[in-house]
């Protein structure tokens, strides 16, 4: 009887298992999406690249840097042109993950960006930050929501002050 049961348990939760790895698997693949869309922006500011540097950013996104007015892609971008511009391959970032969580078609990422001046690689700034990623129809995982800030109280490698 108990036997009969266990089986019968199985088979009602064997569904809702596959299922729960499926996602877990496409999850996993979202994650590695979203970390290959990081390391092509870096890539691409890193080489001055302002256009390819915005196409990690959703149409509607909205941004709150510390320091800066809440922006949209707009704003980010004009921002991003500008500083590519002045620094004529000077500046490259390097970006730390530390975690990403991924739901369905909206991922969450918490990094942290450390600018560098080049050629001497002497760290420029550190921010942390949280990005809300979302796979857009066209199945592209893009930044619809962030928020960055200057880690207080530390140099820009992470060393206490």
């Amino acid at each position: 009887m108990l036997r009969r049961a266990v089986l019968v348990l199985a088979l009602l939760l064997a569904p809702t298992l596959a299922h729960a790895e499926d996602r877990s698997a496409a999850d996993r693949a979202g994650g590695a999406a979203i970390r290959a869309r990081l390391a092509a922006w870096t890539e691409a500011f890193n080489r001055g690249d302002a256009a390819t540097t915005c196409e990690l950013f959703a149409d509607d996104l909205k941004s709150d840097v510390q320091g800066a007015p809440a922006g949209n892609k707009a704003a980010v971008c004009a921002r991003l042109a500008k500083v590519l511009a002045k620094s004529a391959g000077k500046l490259a970032y390097i970006c730390q993950i530390h975690e990403i969580l991924v739901s369905g078609d909206l991922a969450m990422v918490r990094l942290t960006w450390v600018l560098t001046e080049r050629p001497d690689g002497n760290a420029l700034a550190r921010d942390e930050g949280m990005d809300i990623f979302r796979r857009d129809a066209d199945g592209v995982w893009r930044i619809a929501r962030f928020i960055a800030f200057s880690v207080e109280g530390e140099d820009a490698r992470g060393a206490a002050k």
